[in-house]
């Protein structure tokens, strides 16, 4: 001690000193207790200070860090008493003694309070406690002196306090905590690295994160701490994957990084800071996959089953699932099914026929081979028995598929589409490779999404087979071919709606009545499907059977108002009628409504009697004339009951157009009836035109590919009979007139050129005038009607309808209506408002009916 030099006085900087001893350091590599201490050293954070005492007991020498420590410059401090200047008064007394210990060559080690001098302006001095260190020196005279060493005490508790809460922290942190120095290598690590990588923490000491991460991640890794370390910039949550020692599972961690600088403010390397995130990842990444899979669904609620069309449903299905589930798809449906088989051959066993509906890609001009060949969409095929999609179909389980090698498909599902506990299809998901391979998660996701898209396609299914069944009952209950009329040139169309809507009850009919008359009918039944075509057909049919009774049209309506109520009754007509007046609670759906317009038209005075039951009026274009509406009171729907139909009679000029119509030709959603009905007068500009031409007119010029109802249009121009075809007489209620009508039929067939068909006539118009004489009343008038048929009428003013019996074998009489129906190809008798009128028709020689030789007839009846 005593041969430290008290006169030393050169800067006790520890940075000074480093720059002035870095040549000597070097030079003298090997004597490392003369190395100067680098930047960083204990001394940056320590506040060391000295000073030395004269003989005397007063400061003579004041360094530099002593001026930084009590903040006095040398000028002042020297020359000093220090236990007059610091010590408080209290104390000053045993400073004193200890200052003359010291002076008397005694070291002295203690901790001081001490209080700085007054400030020139007064302000009192701050306190402190300091550690001072005493040592005994002598003057170049051989005097006594000494060297003091003082460090702040509050610093020291300070660096202590640190450490503690330094060496806490970083021994405590439930994080992996590394000290990384400028080299990029590990200075220090806590037990919790080292309890994942394995080791000790000093085991770690000077590794690199190549030691522990692979060489992409090493490499990204070490880029970023370079950077941290040139920048300052700290770096939060950044994702490091690796391995730890001893697994193969992959690992992730949130890795926080700051650079840490010495007390002086140099960087001497990098605090990383990171915890375990992999079990976050895996809930992160199923919570997205759940939110993705409830996305998809809510997805496929919303787009699967808009159509009731097959093809369009399994597109809608797959529109879904590619890209967002995989990235190739398929769908096969039964052959047999889409056919309407309900159980084709094969469907239990799965070697039934597919035909493949539906195919999706992601991958540009990817084919999607599935097991087997590839397969275009539109073919029939079918799956080997062995094959993983054959077993899904026979057991209705997903299963997976295995992958061709050097394919570019790594993943497949085979799903059956199974709907109501059947199998209707074979779905297949396909992920490529670099996608993640198929999952539980994602089998059962499959699973779901193939049972939603199947039951709509069952419903599609159902609904198209219902509909081609109602279309087809529709169709077999219409007119076939184009129907022919006396004195009408008749043309129709029918057209249903799209496959989107379900059939409806719109029908139309000509019905061909005596006397060359023709009865026209057009009806709508409310109502769609299946039972709206059965309805539509016994209507039909109860029109057709009360039109042969020769009723007038109202007649014909009331009736069918009374048949439509009884429809929707279990008792029948019957029943309904009871119950017209008692109020019911009956269900709308087995309430059987219609509208209806019946006209009968007659070719010989080219009258048309019309009535109406709640149908759109019928359209009359005259020649020469602007189509109009004929006012015809609308009257209620059929099915209603309570309420009179009221008739109204028109005549027919020749060579006019009547159109007979339901309201899906003149009314949609996007066009309102009164509008739809303008369009239509609006087409029937030329009626001139062939009939056939004129409706396909109407139907290109109007809305009619709307699909929202079905279309039934029936037209009709006027050709009535020539006068030169028809022949009429009035005879006396006389015997004579049996024979005068003999002669005028037998004049009147051979000026027609019809001399095969005298004989049979004058045979059957005897009989007929003769019934008239004898059962009779009135005039008797003779009427002969030449046009597809040659029909004769007998009308008498009698209201007794003749009735056929047959003869018994000795009767003399009762065989003239039974040779009236032997010889002609039809007979009959109806109700006119002045009595009523007998009639027969023959064929026309040369045509498709064969006449009947009267000699064999008479025998026949003996």
């Amino acid at each position: 001690m005593s041969e430290i030099p008290a006169k030393a006085t050169e800067s006790e900087d520890p940075s000074d000193g480093a720059r002035s001893h870095t040549a000597e350091a070097a030079a003298v590599p090997g004597d490392a207790m003369w190395q100067s201490s680098p930047p960083g050293s204990i001394y940056d954070y320590i506040k060391v200070a000295s000073f030395s005492i004269s003989p005397g007991g007063l400061v003579d020498q004041w360094s530099l860090r002593a001026e930084q420590l009590f903040g006095i410059p040398a000028e002042r401090a020297v020359g000093m008493d220090p236990i007059e200047a610091f010590i408080d008064p209290d104390l000053r007394d045993r400073g004193q003694r200890k200052m003359a210990e010291i002076l008397d060559g005694r070291e002295w080690t203690g901790v001081v309070p001490f209080r700085m001098p007054d400030r020139p302006d007064g302000t009192r001095g701050e306190e402190g406690l300091a550690e001072v260190y005493v040592m005994p020196t002598r003057t170049a005279e051989g005097e006594k002196a000494a060297v003091c060493i003082v460090v702040d005490v509050r610093t020291l508790r300070s660096i202590e306090t640190d450490l503690a809460a330094s060496q806490a922290i970083f021994g405590q942190s439930p994080f992996g905590f590394l000290l990384i120095d400028a080299e990029l290598r590990v200075r220090r690590a806590n037990m919790r690295f080292a309890s994942v990588f394995g080791g000790t923490p000093d085991d770690h000491r000077g590794k690199g994160v190549h030691d522990y991460l692979l060489r992409g991640e090493a490499e990204r890794v070490s880029a970023t701490l370079r950077r941290v370390l040139e920048t300052g910039e700290s770096i939060t949550d950044m994702h490091v994957t690796g391995f730890v020692p001893g697994s193969e599972e992959r690992r992730h961690w949130s890795v926080n990084l700051y650079r840490v600088h010495s007390g002086t403010g140099r960087p001497i390397g990098i605090a990383w800071l990171g915890t375990d995130i992999t079990a976050r990842r895996a809930a992160a990444r199923e919570a997205a996959a759940a939110r993705r899979n409830l996305a998809l669904l809510n997805e496929a609620g919303a787009r699967i089953g808009n159509s009731l069309d097959l093809e369009t449903t399994a597109r809608e299905l797959l529109d879904v699932v590619v890209p967002g589930f995989c990235d190739l798809a398929t769908v096969d449906l039964y052959q047999g099914l889409l056919a309407g088989d309900e159980t084709p051959p094969g469907l239990a066993d799965g070697s039934a026929e597919l035909r493949r509906v539906a195919f999706a890609s992601a991958v540009s001009g990817a084919p999607f081979s599935g097991s087997g060949k590839a397969v275009e969409v539109g073919a029939v095929h079918h799956y080997p028995f062995n094959s993983p999609c054959a077993d899904a179909l026979r057991t209705a389980r997903p299963q997976h598929v295995p992958a061709e090698e050097g394919g570019l498909v790594q993943s497949t599902l085979a799903v059956p589409m199974v709907a109501h506990d059947t199998v209707v299809g074979l779905a297949q998901f396909a992920r490529t490779k670099g996608s993640e391979p198929f999952g539980d998660r994602d089998r059962d996701l499959a699973v779901e999404l193939a049972a939603r898209a199947a039951v709509c396609i069952d419903n599609a299914r159902l609904y198209r087979r219902e509909h081609e069944r109602a279309l087809i009952l529709q169709r077999s209950l219409l007119p076939p071919g184009d129907p022919e009329a006396s004195g009408l040139d008749i043309a129709c169309r029918y057209l249903p709606g799209n496959a989107a809507t379900e059939v409806g009850g719109d029908w139309f009919d000509v019905i061909e009545l005596p006397g060359h008359r023709t009865a026209l009918v057009v009806g709508d039944v409310m109502g769609r499907g299946l039972r709206a075509a059965v309805a539509m057909g016994e209507l039909r049919t109860a029109v057709r059977t009360l039109a042969l009774l020769d009723l007038e049209p109202a007649e014909v309506l009331s009736a069918l108002d009374e048949i439509a109520r009884g429809l929707g009754t279990p008792g029948g007509v019957q029943q309904a009628t009871r119950t017209a007046r008692q109020p019911r609670d009956a269900d709308l759906s087995e309430v059987y409504l219609a509208t209806c317009v019946y006209a009968v038209y007659d070719s010989v005075t080219r009258r048309c009697t019309f009535a109406n039951a709640g149908h759109l009026p019928p359209v009359l274009v005259e020649p020469g004339e602007s189509a109009l509406m004929l006012d015809v009171p609308p009257g209620m729907p059929l099915g209603v009951g309570g309420e009179p139909f009221e008739e109204v009679e028109v005549e027919l000029p020749e060579g006019a157009l009547l159109a007979l119509y339901t309201d899906g030709l003149v009314e949609s959603r996007d066009h309102p009836l009164d509008e739809g009905l303008q369009a239509f007068i609006g087409a029937l500009t030329d009626p001139s035109r062939p009939l056939e031409d004129v409706c396909d007119h109407v139907l290109n010029t109007l809305d009619t590919h709307h699909g929202e109802d079905d279309i039934a249009l029936l037209m009709a121009r006027v050709q009535g009979l020539p006068a030169d075809s028809v022949g009429d007489w009035t005879l006396p209620r006389e015997p004579r007139s049996v024979g005068r009508a003999r002669e005028y039929a037998r004049g009147q067939l051979l000026s027609w050129d019809l001399e095969p068909l005298v004989d049979t006539t004058e045979l059957l118009v005897s009989e007929l005038v003769t019934n008239a004489l004898r059962y009779g009343e009135g005039d008797i008038r003779l009427r002969l009607l030449l046009d597809r048929t040659l029909v004769c009428e007998v009308w008498d003013s009698g209201l007794v309808q003749p009735r056929r019996r047959r003869a018994r074998d000795t009767d003399e009489g009762g065989r003239g209506l039974q040779l009236v129906g032997l010889l002609s190809a039809a007979w009959g008798s109806r109700r006119t408002p002045r009595g009523k009128t007998v009639w027969f028709e023959l064929p026309l020689p040369g045509g498709d009916g064969t006449l009947t030789d009267p000699a064999e007839a008479l025998l026949s009846l003996f």
